[in-house]
């Protein structure tokens, strides 16, 4: 039995934790910034979003939120890979930049054709069957110039 080894030798979970130092205060502080940056972040990724769905006639806003939103997003990026936050804080963060940059695209699109999205906004309000939402639909295709049908 000299050369046996013993079940609580072999539990890696035995001894501290390099994840479970105390942190000092200034690590705290950061994370308590990027935190708040995080959720202004999320704030107005998801703002710029319901403000655009609310009606286009609101796309400056929804611009203005998502502009915002692609600022601090990429310094909460930065911040949590300088910081080392948690992953959750880097994943999220590079979640909503994505959802940000669709936001651009759609911002774009809609003031390039704002007559024609605005006409088929108002249609597809009135439209109480399908059948009247897919000729709102028709009629978008049919506004739009030839290269973008």
């Amino acid at each position: 039995m000299g050369g046996s080894r013993r079940l609580e030798n072999m539990n890696p979970d035995v001894g501290p934790r390099p994840s479970q130092q105390p942190r000092t205060a200034a690590e705290k502080s950061a994370f308590g910034v990027t935190q708040i940056l995080f959720r202004a972040f999320l704030l107005s990724a998801l703002g710029s979003f319901f403000v655009f769905s609310l009606n286009v006639n609101y796309v400056w806003l929804s611009a203005i939120l998502t502009i915002a939103g692609l600022v601090l997003g990429i310094v909460v990026l930065v911040r949590s890979v300088k910081y080392k936050h948690p992953r959750l804080v880097l994943f999220g963060t590079i979640s909503g930049l994505v959802v940000s940059a669709v936001m651009c695209l759609l911002i774009l699109t809609s003031v390039l054709f704002f007559k024609q999205v605005t006409t088929y906004q108002d249609c597809s309000r009135s439209a109480l069957t399908e059948s009247a939402k897919t000729q709102c639909l028709t009629q978008l295709e049919d506004s739009m110039p030839g290269p973008v049908r």
